[in-house]
Formats: C-alpha cells, structure tokens, sequence
C-alpha cells in the first residue's frame, strides 16, 4: 500500500526566546536555525519513517530545491512535487524556553496546486491506499473527492484550523485528526461534538494528556494517554502524530496499535529540536522507550 500526501513545503526559520515577547517589544534571539518543514513536509517524513511508501504532492518555487531533494533523502516520493513562479512558502516560529512555540506562515507556492496536479498524481494510486490532507494549500476538497472515486481511504488534519475547510471535508474524510481547541471550533460552527460528526474516525489531540479516538460508527471511544518526557520543542509533534497514525494504519495496525505508536514518536518529538529533519525513526521511537 502507499499514502499520497497533499501537502505543504516550507522552509522553517526558527528563532529561539529567553521568554515571550511583549507587544511592541524588540528581542535578540539566543539562537536560529533553518530547517525543512510544513505540515504536509513533516507528516510525510513521518510517514517514511514510520515506515511507509509516501508520494508528496505539492508545489516549491525554484528556490525550492533543497527542500525537494532533502525530502527524497528522506525517502520521500517527490515525483509530484512540482515547481510553480512563485516562491516557497515559509514559516517564521518563535520558541520559547518552555518549548512552545509562536508561528507565522507565508504560503506562497503552496497554494498554487493545479488539479491536474492531483489527478496526475492520483492516476497512480491504488484501491485501499490512503491519502493525507491538511489546510496549508488549497483543493484538499477536490482532492479527497477524487480520491475517493478511486476507492482510497482519506485522511485529514484540520489544521491551521479553518471552518470553512473543515466542512467542505467531512464528507469525504474516514480519518480526522484535530486538537481540542479545532474540535471546539468545529463543534461551534457545526453544532456536531466529536462523536456526532459524519466521519468514521475522529481522534482529537490533548497535547500531554494524549488523545481521545470516537468511532462514530459503534459509538466507542477511549483515551490514550501520552508518555512523559522533558519537552525541548513542540514544533511539528502534531505533524509527527498524525504522520505515523495514518502510516501504521497503512500498514495494517488496528486503531489501538496505531495511536499508541503516534503518540509515542510524538513524544520523542518534543524531545528534540526542529521540524522535519528531526522526526524519529520507527526504530528511534521504539529504542527510546527501551532506554532505562
């Protein structure tokens, strides 16, 4: 199987804070780095490393490049990653000494996916393969739609949360994944709780206290609690969740299964500091947790 993954590129510049700013307040960084990131970029490095085949489709501009080829090092399919006039898109994140973190998007090039993009790219895809959406480009509706006229299974991260999109998604989702704060929006503007909503499998994050799955067709839900660790950075744990649910479930794990080893290599995440580059291997994760 495989999962076709719709889905931004960005390039990550990450200023460390000695606290957070104030308003109006002009700071000195302790530190900065640049990085490979994005949601789309970071869920299908963790896709790989969950040990998934994974095709990004997507759009750099020319000064995308690096991140093309740092994505294919990483494993990851990039034969639809395409180059557009624009850009690349972009992120400033500012983090603090707690590890949270305060993030700005450009998305320049990444909203400038053309449905021939999709469909040349789902032209390849086979019945029971999944595919992988987020809101930081545009068509993930037409995208899920068509993919579920091929018989693929869809998932999809309601993030950066945007009410609008949610909804035109829910129809065709199996999968969603969204935080407290998202469910609590969509909940607002949909009237629907969780359990209540048209998809088969929600699972709403809880940051450290793990994550709560509905299944909305028995009516069944349980929590999961996360394990405990000393938090570096919160940056792209979300992204390295969500990449590794879908990827187990690819791979034929049961809900359980899956969630358990998400919220494991979430963990490790926030250990470490970055985005893409710095999500664990599968073997990473289950290592970690071996150690004394």
């Amino acid at each position: 199987m495989a999962v076709w993954n719709l889905g931004s590129v960005n390039a990550d510049q990450v200023y460390r804070l000695p606290r957070p700013l104030e308003p109006g307040e002009t700071m000195t960084a302790d530190a900065f780095q640049r990085g490979l990131g994005g949601k789309g970029a970071n869920m299908s490095v963790a896709l790989a490393r969950a040990g998934s085949v994974v095709h990004h489709i997507g759009a750099v501009g020319a000064d995308g490049t690096w991140m093309r080829d740092r994505l294919a090092g990483y494993g990851v399919g990039v034969a639809h990653l395409v180059e557009r006039g624009e850009t690349s898109g972009h992120a400033i994140i500012l983090l603090d000494t707690e590890g949270e973190n305060r993030i700005v998007i450009w998305p320049a090039a990444n909203h400038l996916i053309e449905t021939g993009d999709l469909a040349a790219a789902l032209g390849t895809a086979a019945p029971g393969d999944w595919v992988l959406c987020q809101n930081e480009t545009n068509l993930q509706a037409d995208f899920a739609h068509k993919a579920k006229a091929r018989g693929l299974r869809v998932a999809y991260a309601a993030a950066p949360f945007d009410v609008e999109a949610a909804q035109a998604m829910l129809p065709h989702a199996d999968l969603l994944v969204l935080n407290e704060v998202e469910a609590a929006q969509l909940e607002t503007a949909t009237g629907l709780s969780p359990e209540a909503l048209p998809v088969a499998h929600v699972v709403v994050t809880l940051g450290a206290r793990g994550c709560r799955w509905f299944d909305t067709v028995s009516g069944v839900s349980r929590d999961f609690p996360a394990p405990r660790v000393t938090v570096t950075d919160t940056t792209g744990a979300g992204d390295t969740f969500t990449g590794y649910l879908v990827g187990a479930l690819d791979q034929g794990a049961g809900m359980g299964d899956a969630l358990a080893l998400a919220l494991k290599a979430g963990a490790v995440m926030v250990t470490r500091l970055g985005t893409a580059d710095v999500i664990p291997t599968r073997d990473e994760v289950e290592k970690f947790f071996l150690s004394p």
